[in-house]
């Protein structure tokens, strides 16, 4: 056989023993996962799929599970059918097992009169854990609401929850369906152990030093015995808190030392409610407070375990009576890619809310994903983040008409809403959250601040309210808003003063598209109004207004002016007005504490129109502008004016005016500057280096003239 040849059949016996490896292989795996894999024997385990024997039913997947994790099994199974679940009891789910159902293998559970009820429970503990399709179904429409659990219970009814979990870990909830349930379908929760509680007679006056020494202070109080970590808890969990301080600074000093008393270690300006991490080899601890009295001084020692890594994916929940999901003590979450939807029945009645009642001496939330999610019908909210800090709500359709899309309250810190479609639904942000390219239709905002950051969002038929409680503690750039005359739509500012960058206000709402009453000191950088209701007008509120276009719709309107019409500063600089031919009056300034001034700006009349009228002010400042009126149609249309004609006889309530170095001009003698009637008493005032073409001056006899050239 010469060299090719036998090179030949080498590489052939060669492919050969690895392509019957491969399939001893891929044979070994199918093996193997079939043997992971156990179809629930109903018989075997005294299991009924018709909706019958709700105890023999529920006693029976709880065996048959716990007999499947005993037994090397990793994914379970139930036939399609109905299985009702015992009014008393519930799934307990068991850890390393993936719980597959097909869609119809409904998981019911039986009518009850119970306020809390748990349908599937993965408890603390209980890890690696994924339930995979089924449909999850409450009592809501058949249940008893007219008992008590207790008789010091609320009586609400709304704890009956599909899926909870408390303080488990690594969970996945893929493709299920959970329904009708008199309280959640699904909620996230932590498991608290109260360690121990601590009174007056705990402490005694005294202090540790940095050497872990008791010594003498009477302005300290310390434990008198040192505190251990016998509790069971501490064998699986390395952390503790202090909660629900009474007469005690919510700051203290922590002292570690090991099994044999010797000092281990010191954390100072600890905080009630930090987390706090047990060191290594530390058996006891002593606690420290800067406060001299110990009367009625109270404190505990919890351990909270929250749950951690979930991921809830392709799965429905609706039809609850108080939510879909709530997150109630939770790490690390992605909720992704779900339905979520007619909520009703008992407040909140949300698709998701964030709320562990943190700081009712609740769990914490931390660290959640909220993404591609599909929120409709649901009677409140769509999405609340409660309490809780590091949220991200991202690529979701919000579409409860009416209702709140998403609330963020004052307890939750560090919110990112980015690419949402709020469709018809509200925002209501109270602080801490940045907002990047969403878009709304057909609805309103209302930002309070401080820290929120707005930028980019698109509104359509939409109200972007700004309510700030602190100065610039709200901020917005690259806001667009479309009006199609439905509603009343727009932007409207108030409170504190805000700062708005690149915003533009395109065609006419059914009232006035840019209103509000926000105190002196806002700054709006290039602000664009253009196309709004000439019916209404505007009215702007106080503030600095640099490089910024105002254009009204033609033909909408008489009387809609530009009202300049509250007390504070205004400053228009390097502004372009453009005025429709219908108006009479464009912009109309008007407050006793009026404080303007219009410098280096543009002014296009395309009507008949008196452009600047000032009917009361304390100072006003009308500087390097340039007004062309090209269209006036009388010689008695007054261009620039102080009061009018039917005040001149009234005490005079423009205090202070300088107008200078303007250029007007118009088609006719019409009156460029007209300061003849402004009242009784009126100052001088000062009127120089003005150039008008065509146009006149009327002024009265006490006014500064000086270097005016009339062409």
């Amino acid at each position: 056989m010469n060299i090719l040849k036998l090179a030949l059949v080498l590489w052939l016996g060669m492919q050969v023993a690895l392509l019957s490896k491969d399939n001893v292989q891929v044979a070994s795996a199918a093996e193997a996962g079939a043997q992971a894999f156990y179809m629930i024997e109903l018989t075997r385990f005294g299991i009924h799929n018709d909706g019958t024997h709700p105890v023999e039913t529920t006693k029976g997947i709880n065996n048959a599970l716990r007999w499947a994790a005993q037994n090397g099994k990793t994914t379970t199974s139930l036939p399609p059918g109905k299985y009702l679940i015992d009014k008393n009891s519930r799934i307990n789910m068991v850890s390393n097992m993936t719980f597959d159902l097909p869609m119809d293998a409904v998981i019911q559970k039986e009518t009850n009169d119970k306020e809390s009820y748990f349908l599937m429970y993965l408890g603390y503990g209980i890890h690696n854990v994924t339930l995979k399709g089924g449909t999850y179904v409450g009592d809501k429409e058949t249940h008893n609401y007219s008992k008590k659990d207790h008789k010091g219970s609320a009586g609400t009814h709304e704890s009956g929850y599909g899926i909870l979990t408390q303080g488990a870990s690594n969970i996945t909830i893929d493709g299920v369906k959970a329904i009708n349930f008199t309280g959640d379908g699904l909620a996230l929760g932590g498991f608290g152990t109260l360690v121990k509680d601590l009174y007056e007679g705990h402490f005694i006056n005294g202090a540790i030093d940095d050497k872990g020494k008791n010594v003498s202070n009477a302005q300290k109080i310390r434990t008198k015995e040192p505190l251990n970590f016998s509790n069971v808890i501490f064998k699986t969990e390395d952390t503790f808190e202090l909660s629900n301080a009474v007469k005690l600074p919510r700051t203290f000093d922590i002292f570690f030392y090991k099994a044999n008393s010797s000092f281990l270690a010191k954390k100072s300006n600890v905080t009630v409610r930090d987390i706090i991490q047990i060191p290594e080899g530390a058996a006891q601890f002593h606690l420290v407070f800067d406060q001299a009295a110990k009367k009625g001084a109270y404190v505990e020692v919890w351990n909270r375990t929250v749950t951690t890594d979930v991921v809830v994916q392709n799965s429905e929940f609706a039809y609850n009576r108080r939510q879909g999901i709530t997150v109630g003590g939770a790490d690390q979450v992605l909720i992704t890619n779900n339905k979520l939807h007619h909520m009703k029945g008992t407040m909140p009645q949300a698709g998701i809310d964030l709320e562990g009642g943190f700081g009712e001496n609740g769990h914490r939330n931390s660290n959640i994903t909220i993404k591609s999610n599909q929120f409709y019908n649901n009677a409140s909210y769509d999405v609340i983040l409660y309490d809780g800090r590091d949220a991200i709500v991202e690529d979701n359709h919000l579409a409860s008409k009416g209702a709140i899309g998403l609330a963020i309250s004052d307890p939750f810190k560090g919110a990112l809403i980015k690419n949402n479609h709020f469709d018809g639904s509200r925002i209501i942000a109270t602080h801490d959250a940045t907002f990047i390219d969403n878009k709304m239709n057909d609805s309103y905002t209302q930002f309070d601040g401080p820290n929120i950051k707005i930028d980019g969002m698109t509104l359509t038929d939409s109200m972007f309210t700004i309510s700030a409680k602190v100065a610039f503690g709200v901020t917005a750039s690259n806001i667009t808003i479309n009006n199609n005359n439905k509603s009343d739509s727009g932007l409207s500012v108030w409170g504190k003063p805000i700062r708005l960058k690149d915003v533009t206000i395109n065609g006419e709402g059914k009232l006035r598209v840019m209103s509000g009453g926000v105190v002196e000191g806002s700054i709006f950088d290039n602000l664009k109004v253009i196309g709004y209701n000439t019916n209404s007008g505007l009215s702007l509120p106080p503030g600095t207004y640099n490089n910024c276009v105002f254009e009204g719709a033609e033909g909408t309107g008489k009387y809609g002016t530009i009202g300049i019409s509250l007390g504070g500063k205004y400053v228009f600089d390097n502004c372009t007005f453009k005025s429709p031919s219908n108006l009479s009056t464009y912009l109309n300034g008007e407050h006793p504490k009026l404080d303007l001034t219009i410098k280096n700006s543009t002014f296009e009349v395309l009507g008949n129109t008196q452009v600047i009228s000032i009917q009361a002010a304390q100072n006003v400042l009308l500087e390097n502008n340039t007004i062309t009126a090209n269209q006036i149609t009388s010689d008695k249309t007054e261009i620039i004016r102080i009061n009018d004609f039917w005040k001149r006889n009234e005490r005079h309530d423009v205090l202070k005016a300088v107008i200078r170095g303007n250029t007007i001009t118009a088609n006719m003698a019409a009156i460029g500057i007209a300061t003849l009637y402004a009242g009784t008493g009126a100052p001088a005032y000062t009127i120089e280096n003005n150039t008008l073409y065509t146009a006149k001056l009327l002024i009265k006899n006490n006014d500064m003239l000086k270097n005016n050239a009339v062409k």
